[in-house]
């Protein structure tokens, strides 16, 4: 698992995008809720406010793209930790690197990995492959 391409990539580009659509999601659901904010303060007949049925839709959507980001972030930061403490490209004389690579995906984590991926995975030659 840990040497299958498509998911070294996916989770290394897919958090980033998650973050993205979500920042696009969260901008549709703000204008949203300003445009439909005079139809939130209309009354019927009763006297009493309608159910913002507009805004629990547009918050769903948005709470699952949430939810979403966050556990992709977190499964391709564990996976791409221990990638990194696996990696037989970092032992040796660059031992000090698995520390440093270890740190930058802990502490930069969606740019961390895509830099991780790039720089340790995609471009070496040959491949690193992490035994079981």
């Amino acid at each position: 698992m840990l040497n299958n391409k498509s998911l070294q990539a996916f989770l290394a580009i897919g958090p980033i995008v998650l973050f993205v659509m979500l920042m696009m999601a969260y901008f549709v659901f703000f204008f949203t809720m300003i445009s439909s904010a005079q139809s939130l303060e209309n009354f019927d007949e009763n006297g009493s406010a309608p159910f913002p049925t507009e805004f629990f839709a547009g918050f769903g959507v948005f709470f699952v793209l949430i939810l979403l980001t966050v556990f992709l972030s977190f499964f391709s930061l564990i996976y791409f930790i221990i990638h990194a403490a696996k990696n037989p490209h970092l032992d040796g004389e660059n031992s000090n690197m698995k520390i440093v690579w270890i740190l930058i995906l802990a502490f930069l984590s969606g740019i961390g990995q895509l830099v991780y991926w790039i720089v340790e995975i995609k471009s070496k030659n040959p491949k690193p492959v992490i035994p079981n």
